[in-house]
């Protein structure tokens, strides 16, 4: 077992594997002069101040004062660098086509009518306009699993859509485009079948129209709690409308598909000095195997990329996917500043005692779970991908969300991930309701203190016992097993669902 890891030539850092005590000889001729916790970071060069602190091949900082050979160095140490520009940034100058031979091609899916991407379940989504109705469809919910869904074997689950936007909100300002286009497409979701039912309260701003079309605005898909005769003829309502589209349903099955026609979403939270070592290239090793074999990849997270947006654009298939990931991070820089914030506001009190010190190396190690693989578009929050079906432009996706994992994970579901893997360092017990979540850790310790949360540890990559190509492969099989039903991630066996938090930037009246 190894007891430091270094990442680049160029670093005059390295993290520690477990707690060191001060005076440890770390590497010959290296005496720890503190204790150092796990997964922080020591300096191995004297740095004066103003001295770069580089890990990752990268300058994470700048030295508030003098940092002696041997040093804690910790995020109360650093003075950060301004955020790189976005203004013409290259683009395609790092194109990988080389990419890890995927074992497998196929998984058993189900197919869409509407020939988007394949469904990893078979779910009844019940979407909600407004809040206001939560309580009463989550009695009807909880009835339509105890009482009619043992009917119909071929259906996983029943998923209320539950979220806090519909009404009390500036429906009609500019960014009220975010949370509309979030909830139209989840109720679009590849897991829902193309069966479409909604429950609205009747005087709320979004209106069934606006949420799922003039169209499908009809008895047979919509309920309106103000027009059933008290709480007994909603309950009623509910389920009887929940049984029709049940029965549809049970009708789906699973069939060998291609690996095109999954959309696999990446996420991480909880992130430790680890992440950027262990869990996250070992999902960028998978996401780059999914590549290979045809599938679509989704990474996130804005303010997690922001300083390392250069790396990104280099790997932008052409100008106008750059220019639109350009735009996403202006963007997102505006909405910070007019907060009177910026990404300096990310890292969480947990990152920090996990060893990051601030959000430029958060960035770097989340930019890992993204591969190698060139980036062929660039999405909105919670658009859906255009490149589906284009075996030319397959590949990776890179969608410009919020980092918070509860709002990142409805905005990726409505782009229509059939699951996700999420991956952490402290751990969390995230989970959605609508698609699995599988959890990668990045040290051993986390497993043994959540053997029944976490499905995979990377940590034997730290240890040096296990290589990024052999956890990153057990991942794509893990990734494939779940995508057909084969195996379920602890997230859905236990029901950890949170509830949908969507993003929405723009005013509550």
């Amino acid at each position: 077992m190894r007891d430091y890891v270094k990442l680049t030539d160029r670093d005059n850092v390295a993290v520690v594997t477990h707690d060191t005590p001060k005076g440890t000889e770390i590497m010959p001729g290296l005496t720890l002069l503190d204790d150092i916790p796990q997964a922080h970071k020591f300096a191995l060069t004297d740095i004066p101040k103003d001295g770069e602190i580089i890990r990752y091949g990268v300058v994470l900082g700048y030295a508030l004062d003098p940092i002696k050979r041997g040093a804690w160095i910790n995020e109360h140490m650093l003075r950060l660098p301004v955020s790189p520009s976005v203004d013409n940034m290259p683009w395609g100058t790092n194109i990988v086509t080389s990419l890890p031979e995927a074992p497998r091609k196929t998984f058993m899916g189900y197919r869409n009518p509407d020939g988007f991407y394949a469904g990893t379940r078979n779910i009844l989504g019940i979407q909600t306009t407004v809040q206001c109705v939560q309580g009463v469809l989550n009695v009807a919910v909880e009835r339509i699993k105890r009482e009619i869904l043992p009917k119909y074997p071929n259906v996983d689950d029943v998923v209320a859509v539950n979220h806090a936007y519909g009404c009390g909100v500036a429906i009609n300002a500019p960014f009220a485009k975010f949370p509309i286009r979030a909830l139209q497409n989840i109720a679009r979701h590849p897991n829902f079948g193309g069966q479409l039912m909604v429950v609205a309260l009747g005087c709320e701003k979004l209106t069934v129209e606006r949420l799922v079309g003039e169209e499908n605005n009809t008895p047979d898909n919509v309920i309106v709690l103000q027009e059933c005769k008290g709480y007994e003829g909603m309950i009623t309502a509910i389920m009887d409308m929940a049984e029709r589209k049940l029965k549809v349903l049970d009708q789906r099955r699973r069939e060998e598909l291609p690996l095109s026609d999954l959309l696999v979403g990446m996420q991480c939270g909880g992130s430790d000095a680890f992440s950027g070592v262990s869990a996250n290239p070992s999902a960028g090793y998978a996401a780059d195997m999914l590549v290979q074999a045809g599938a679509t990849v989704m990474f996130s997270e804005v303010t997690e990329v922001r300083d390392g947006v250069h790396f990104i654009a280099e790997r932008c298939v052409s100008e106008d996917v750059r220019n639109k990931l350009a735009d996403e991070m202006r963007w997102y820089d505006a909405y910070l500043d007019a907060g009177n914030v910026d990404r300096s506001a990310n890292p969480t009190p947990g990152n920090k005692k996990g060893g990051l010190s601030n959000i430029v190396e958060k960035a770097m190690g989340s930019i890992a779970k993204s591969g190698t693989s060139p980036i062929v578009e660039v999405l909105s929050p919670a658009e859906r991908p255009t490149k589906h079906g284009m075996v030319a432009k397959r590949g990776l996706i890179y969608a410009a969300t919020p980092a918070s994992d509860m709002v990142c994970g409805p905005c990726q579901l409505a782009s229509g991930i059939g699951l996700q893997v999420f991956m952490t360092g402290r751990g969390t017990p995230y989970g959605l309701a609508a698609a699995p979540v599988i959890k990668v850790c990045s040290r051993n310790e986390m497993k043994e203190q959540w053997p029944d949360v976490i499905d995979i540890s990377a940590g034997a990559v730290v240890t040096g016992e296990k290589t990024i190509a052999e956890v990153g492969t057990e991942l794509f099989n893990f990734i494939l097993d779940v995508a057909s039903g084969v195996k379920k991630p602890y997230t859905e066996q236990y029901g950890l669902h949170n509830f949908l938090c969507i993003f929405n930037p723009a005013p509550i009246t």
